[in-house]
């Protein structure tokens, strides 16, 4: 048997960079919903749906816009907020689970869009799919294995939800959302606190399997269900403690932060969260959930892109933000702005 040498450290890189979000961007589809063109399929008023959950309009895809065509103007909109050329993008991470495709994953066709054959793949954390995201980008910058990373969450809800379910109809809409994580002088982005509790997978669920919907032909597409008041406590009771766990990873308080990003899951949530968690009246809280509804994995991206683009973010903003979704999973970070 033949001796083989290594050489000295197998060709990698000592690590152990800082990293930070260097570029944000949104892309929100054209078509305005207002929830009374629900309504009327759901026995239901525009008053009741505000109450319940603080959205008055989403934004609906148009019938040939794909995740990966959302995805893309998302992507070049963080591209160049991040100031950089796209051929500086080292890898993509694609937080989606509305991708029609069991196989091959939306990521290398953003890629090839974008003209790049760099490393590209999709994770499935529902709602939390971009807050991994960000976790999984900083550790890939952290260790040197990159210095740009793209991450996307995108979400086209709309084909996949019951408009006459009274309990879920109204609550979605259609976005993609991107940030650039680089490599950085100084940190700009906190270790992530993420977690699941499987026991409670039912309560956001794909009703049929794809397996149940070829073997019967009286099943539909799949549809999404979801047992509101469930979410509502766990979220309440979870993710509060998540929120302050998160802070407490980056060292800080409610005291030193700026804004407020969680997902947009539902305004009495996202009020709830802030009066648990205790935050002063100068932190901006984001609430785009009003007119773009619960976007899944795209809605942390889009309501910080908002927020920059009407200047309720500037640069050097340090902000919690945490997500929670099916799974039940959950994942958050406190992230300096570019």
């Amino acid at each position: 048997m033949s001796m083989v040498t290594l050489s000295p450290g197998l060709g990698t890189v000592a690590g152990g960079y800082h990293s930070r979000i260097s570029g944000v961007g949104g892309y929100r589809p054209e078509r305005v919903v207002p929830n009374s063109e629900i309504v009327e399929r759901i026995d239901s008023t525009d008053e009741w749906i505000r109450q319940r959950s603080g959205i008055q309009a989403r934004h609906r895809a148009a019938p040939e816009e794909s995740v990966v065509d959302m995805s893309v103007h998302a992507a070049r909109a963080a591209i160049e907020h991040a100031g950089l050329e796209v051929d500086a993008i080292d890898a993509i991470i694609v937080a989606t689970v509305t991708h029609p495709y069991q196989t091959p994953a939306a990521a290398p066709e953003v890629a090839h869009r974008l003209g790049l054959t760099c490393m590209a793949l999709d994770i499935s954390a529902a709602c939390a799919g971009y807050c991994h995201g960000i976790g999984m980008a900083s550790d890939m910058v952290r260790s040197g294995s990159a210095r740009h990373v793209l991450v996307l969450g995108v979400e086209k809800l709309s084909d996949f939800t019951d408009y006459d379910d009274r309990s879920i109809a109204f609550i979605f809409g259609d976005g993609a959302g991107a940030a650039v994580v680089s490599r950085a002088d100084s940190p700009g982005i906190s270790p992530t606190v993420w977690g699941s509790d499987g026991e409670q997978r039912d309560v956001i669920a794909q009703v049929d399997s794809w397996i149940d919907v070829r073997d019967d032909a009286g099943l539909d597409f799949p549809t999404i269900k979801m047992q509101g008041q469930s979410v509502f406590r766990w979220a309440v009771w979870t993710i509060a403690k998540k929120a302050q766990e998160t802070l407490d990873a980056a060292g800080l308080t409610v005291h030193d932060i700026d804004a407020f990003v969680p997902h947009q899951a539902n305004l009495r949530i996202i009020d709830s969260l802030a009066k648990t968690l205790g935050l002063p009246e100068d932190v901006v809280i984001a609430k785009d959930i009003v007119t773009t509804a619960n976007t899944s994995a795209a809605s942390v991206p889009l309501a910080m892109s908002r927020m920059v683009e009407e200047g309720q973010l500037r640069s050097g903003d340090v902000v919690l933000q945490i997500a929670f979704g099916a799974g039940l999973a959950y994942a958050g970070q406190v992230v300096v702005m570019p």
